[in-house]
């Protein structure tokens, strides 16, 4: 089965069969579906859909950050020329023998990365920086500043997996039969046929479990309270026109005892669900916390 080719924050992996459980009942007998993933992100949920959904008709997925769409399109597109560059990094790298000399090469190359204007990050080499930095950063996890530039220190993996060709391999089968958009999450809009079946599962930016104001975000696209508000009208324009929804984010409060998104998405169906999470980037293992998953079908 394809499998995400980026480690990215808040991945659903772990939380597969739960979601896949909270699917609609008909989602199995219908014929004509049309999946939509406005927040894609590393994309467990959308492969493992992909792999067990054959009555899927039409996938659309959608990120604002251009640097990892870029790396779906030349997945999708061009993956041999990906693996190509991917082996050239690979071997540069294990060319070098101490840690110093990998941490060098590392801070070039994230160096070369940051020089390239974020809208022109959308070619070979910056998606097979994009997918070498994944693979040897600290936490394997994509950030960026408010400039949009990539900010993660070194990793001081032993043997790293740089260039993991059956994985690309297996994406690129996989994204055949997906349309790829980049911009903001409200563009998907514009490409659905209302009169079709239409899924979305949104996987926004969490909020965080303390509220706004521990706000912490992973690329310069900010997505704070005042965004959250906005996702919810959209979610809205979705039930207005007959489509169903599933979307997933943090048991945030506003309050001790009040839930903000039971708040925000009252009228709809909120639950709580159990969900393994690394707390902070320097916890060891993972936790169990809560969730929230909202949607709108029983």
């Amino acid at each position: 089965m394809a499998k995400p080719f980026v480690k990215w924050a808040g991945g659903k992996g772990k939380l597969l069969p739960t979601l896949q459980s909270n699917l609609p009942t008909d989602f199995y007998i219908q014929q004509e579906i049309t999946y939509i993933e406005p927040f894609v992100g590393g994309g467990a949920m959308l492969f493992y859909i992909l792999e067990n959904h054959p009555n899927i008709r039409r996938t659309i997925i959608n990120d604002i950050n251009l640097g990892l769409i870029s790396c779906y399109r030349k997945i999708q597109n061009n993956h041999q020329e990906l693996i190509h560059e991917l082996r050239q990094l690979h071997n540069a790298f294990y060319e070098l023998e101490t840690i110093e000399e990998r941490r060098n090469l590392y801070y070039r190359l994230r160096e070369e990365y940051n020089l390239i204007p974020v809208n022109a990050r959308n070619t070979i080499r910056t998606a097979a920086l994009f997918v070498f930095f994944n693979r040897t950063c600290f936490n394997g996890l994509y950030r960026e500043n408010y400039n949009g530039n990539f900010n993660v220190p070194y990793g001081r993996y032993v043997r790293p997996n740089i260039c993991n060709e059956q994985v690309i391999l297996d994406a690129h089968n996989a994204l055949q039969r997906v349309e790829i958009l980049h911009g903001n999450y409200t563009n998907v809009l514009e490409n659905i046929d209302w009169n079709e079946y239409n899924f979305f599962y949104l996987d926004p930016p969490y909020r965080p479990l303390l509220g706004a104001k521990n706000f912490n975000q992973y690329t310069m696209n900010a997505f704070n309270d005042p965004e959250q508000e906005n996702l919810r009208q959209f979610c809205d324009v979705i039930h207005e026109n007959g489509g169903y929804f599933m979307l997933s984010n943090s048991d945030s409060e506003i309050e001790e005892g009040v839930s903000y998104f039971e708040k925000l998405y009252n009228g709809f169906n909120v639950q709580h669900i159990r969900a393994p999470r690394r707390i902070n980037a320097y916890a060891q293992g993972t936790q169990m916390t809560t969730e929230i998953l909202v949607k709108n079908f029983d």
